[in-house]
């Protein structure tokens, strides 16, 4: 641990462990590691950059808004080994992994191929931002529990949802007792920050401030920005990869841009739903490539005027889309002080990013 990030962190009382019922009943009670909501008010604070505040849990940074839908997640969320889990530090390339995953699972009705001559459904993706077609636990799902739930039995199977909820908060149910397949995508740290910076600056519901990049540096840092730290989130999904790789797939958004083609189908073969040959040759990856590209989404009219949720407008969720555009906005030294500190973190664990 390094000292920014100490002050915060324990290995304690403050990370409790999960706990469950036995194998039999699979239950999500969790019994000593989820805490009465009434009891949230107990857990460490800081202002993070939202009006909402974020609260120490398990070790993780959440938004304070968000905790009790965690919980509620925690405690009730059963899982089929069929679901399809996308997991995702922020700003790491969510918003455009949901787009191809929604795209892989639902190819067949609105992606050309010699078997689908006069598909005229209407790709969702060009009238809905994939936030809402491939919903969250955290701010969907289990927003306001259980008066305003949505129900996910009525989904179709596979069920695909997503979080960006730490492996370690995962309730058992999924990573010891299910089949549930998980993909991961993660991103080099500094283009982290520096997407984080902006995204906080356009968003409505961050504190009557500008912030400067200097002061998401020192956040990242310290570990104490929302969902964060980030090492700790990145190395958790790194590790539960290499101990089941039949149901955690860790991606890199710099593999993910630099060979689009070969990790599309590394994706779908994962997920059970390989491309034929027939659709490779009628060129649906190329389609489906084509479709969810940020030059193609962010110019959508969903897109450009639309709104996630009342005030947040979908635009804030595109920018550039650049690896390496930290290099256009941190000083030297701001580079250096996050090098050494993933360097630190990640050191022995086998993952490394180009920094």
């Amino acid at each position: 641990m390094s000292k920014e990030a100490s002050q915060h962190f324990s290995n304690s009382s403050t990370s409790c462990g999960q706990n469950t019922d036995d194998d039999d009943d699979n239950n999500n009670d969790n019994k000593e590691s989820v805490p009465d909501l009434l009891v949230i008010s107990e857990l460490p604070k800081s202002d993070g950059w939202k009006k909402q505040g974020i609260t120490l849990y398990q070790n993780c940074w959440f938004p304070s808004n968000l905790l009790p839908n965690v919980i509620a997640f925690q405690k009730n969320f059963k899982p089929k080994d069929e679901d399809i889990i996308m997991a995702s530090f922020p700003k790491s390339g969510t918003t455009w992994l949901k787009s191809l995953l929604f795209s892989i699972l639902n190819r067949h009705k609105y992606y050309y191929n010699n078997n689908n001559h006069n598909n005229d459904n209407e790709n969702p993706l060009l009238t809905t931002i994939s936030h809402h077609l491939v919903p969250a636990f955290e701010f969907q799902f289990y927003s306001n529990y259980p008066e305003n739930v949505h129900d996910l039995d009525t989904m179709p199977s596979p069920r695909l949802v997503a979080t960006h909820i730490p492996y370690a908060s995962l309730p058992d149910s999924i990573n010891k007792f299910s089949k549930s397949r998980i993909i991961y995508i993660s991103r080099n740290p500094l283009d982290v920050i520096v997407s984080f910076w902006h995204f906080a600056n356009g968003h409505p519901e961050r504190l009557s401030r500008e912030w400067t990049v200097e002061y998401f540096v020192d956040m990242f840092c310290k570990g104490d920005i929302t969902f964060g730290p980030y090492w700790e989130h990145v190395l958790g999904y790194w590790k539960a990869s290499l101990a089941r790789p039949e149901n955690v797939l860790f991606l890199k958004y710099e593999d993910l841009k630099k060979d689009s083609v070969g990790q599309l189908k590394k994706i779908a073969k994962f997920v059970g739903l390989p491309f034929s040959q027939e659709e490779e040759n009628d060129g649906v990856v190329e389609q489906i490539l084509e479709m969810c590209s940020l030059s193609k989404l962010k110019n959508l009219d969903v897109n450009k005027y639309g709104e996630v949720r009342p005030n947040i407008h979908n635009k804030i969720f595109f920018r550039k889309g650049q690896v390496g555009d930290w290099i256009n906005h941190l000083t030297p030294s701001m580079v250096e002080r996050v090098k050494n500190i993933i360097i630190e973190k990640l050191n022995d664990s086998g993952l490394s990013f180009k920094l």
